[in-house]
């Protein structure tokens, strides 16, 4: 099956970006923004809607340390499909204090998910626990790099970081060149 898109036309976009912002040696700023872009008239709840921007917010996270703590959250929400959005922006809360590890974004969807929250928050946040993770793993210093720590941080966290794999494999070896 191919796709051609040349005979099709583009209705709308959806754009996720995320930035990590180093504060101390273990603590950093998680930076995600998500926005929606209507490209085409469209009808929707409300009746017909003309082409612009649907959803545009931004979720910042303080986090701490190699287990990823999250200290702070705040919610920015310039841009809302309707008025009442504005009721969720504090949502994310509960959030504060967890960890980003295993199981964060079922934790996340139980906590703040459907109606006990914002449903294009929730996308984002959980899309920025692999941002944040690489960000901060990326930005702390080299002290933390130790072969132990990548390897516990990594460990199964995808195929070619398996237990079993060779990634895995070459830092219980004792080599250090893998980041």
């Amino acid at each position: 099956m191919s796709f051609d898109k040349t005979a099709a036309q583009k209705i709308h976009t959806r754009q996720i970006q995320f930035a990590t912002y180093k504060c101390s040696d273990d603590t950093f700023i998680v930076e995600g923004v998500l926005k929606d872009d209507r490209l085409a008239d469209s009808f929707g709840p409300v009746g017909l809607r003309s082409p612009g921007t649907i959803h545009h917010m931004i979720i910042r996270m303080m986090v701490k340390g190699l287990d990823l703590h999250i200290e702070d959250i705040e919610v920015e929400m310039p841009t809302l499909p309707n008025e009442y959005c504005i009721e969720t922006i504090k949502c994310l809360e509960p959030i504060k204090g967890m960890q980003i590890v295993s199981g964060f974004t079922s934790k996340v969807k139980n906590l703040v998910g459907g109606a006990k929250g914002c449903v294009h928050l929730v996308a984002l946040l959980t899309a920025m626990a692999p941002a944040a993770f690489q960000g901060v793993f990326s930005g702390l210093d080299r002290k933390y790099k130790a072969p132990g720590i990548v390897g516990q941080k990594m460990e199964n966290t995808c195929w070619v970081w398996r237990t079993d794999g060779p990634l895995m494999s070459s830092l219980t070896d004792g080599q250090n060149d893998i980041d």
